[in-house]
Formats: structure tokens, C-alpha cells, sequence
């Protein structure tokens, strides 16, 4: 070959490089961000449903509410049952609980509360009392029914 031809021929070459680049590029010829973006975007989507983005833990305190009944019931003769229950179901069932414990817990929860145990415990106080002096009249006249009979 001549050097006219050779150079011809690279001429030729080149020219038809230049027309063609863009039809024959490969993608990975495209600009980085964007094939980075491609292929981040299609890895985040192939990767998603396997396996969740895991949360930061939250450095607050949570605060768990627990939900308890209890009920106090007291007769008028003043004695006294507690009822426990616990999301719903029967825990303790007529629990005796003294009154003075009734009084001391209600003391320890509000004034309002202890307010109303309070009178209600006092009006019980007045009925034993009232029923205790009656108790101790009819002690007093059986004692001077048998004092009479042995004199």
C-alpha cells in the first residue's frame, strides 16, 4: 500500500468514527450521575421489598400506660372488699381489706378521696358505736337480772 491509500483509508476511518459514536456508544459511555442514579435507583428498588430501612431508636423515654381497676366496697356494718382487675379480666375478687387500710391508702391518693372514705368510715364509726352502747345496756340489765336472781 501507498501512503496516499493508508492515509486515506485512516481519513475514512476516522470519519465514519465520528459519525457513528453516538448510535454505537455502549450505555456505560452515558454521563456518571446519571448512570449512578440509574443504577442506584433500580438497586434501592430491588432491595426495598427485601429488606426494610432500619429506623434510628428514639433516645425519649416511652411511657407504657397500664390500666388497673381497682375497686374498694365497704358494708355499712364497715367491713371492707377490694376487686382487682386487669385489661379486662377478674384479677382479685373479694379481697377483706381492713378499714383502717382503706383510710390510710385513700389518704395517700387525694385529699378528695380521702375526703369521701373519710365520711363514709365516720358514719360507720357512729353506727358500731351506736350499736356498742345498745350492746352494753342490755350487758348492764342482764347483769341486774342475775344480780336479783342470786339475792
Amino acid at each position: 500500500m501507498t501512503e496516499e491509500q493508508t492515509s486515506t483509508e485512516q481519513t475514512a476511518t476516522a470519519q465514519s468514527e465520528q459519525a457513528q459514536p453516538e448510535s454505537t456508544q455502549p450505555e456505560s459511555a452515558q454521563p456518571q450521575s446519571e448512570q449512578s442514579e440509574s443504577t442506584q435507583s433500580e438497586a434501592e428498588a430491588t432491595e426495598a421489598p427485601k429488606k426494610p430501612r432500619a429506623r434510628k431508636q428514639s433516645t425519649a423515654k416511652k411511657t407504657r400506660t397500664v390500666e388497673l381497676t381497682l375497686t374498694v366496697t365497704g358494708t355499712a356494718d364497715g367491713e371492707w372488699q377490694a376487686d382487682l382487675m386487669h385489661a379486662g379480666k377478674r384479677i382479685v375478687q373479694g379481697l377483706p381489706v381492713a378499714a383502717a387500710a382503706v383510710s390510710k391508702a385513700a389518704a395517700e391518693l387525694h385529699q378528695d378521696i380521702s375526703d369521701t372514705i373519710e365520711s363514709v368510715l365516720n358514719e360507720a364509726r357512729q353506727q358500731h358505736e351506736a350499736k356498742l352502747a345498745e350492746l352494753e345496756a342490755e350487758v348492764e340489765r342482764v347483769r341486774k337480772a342475775l344480780s336479783e336472781l342470786e339475792g
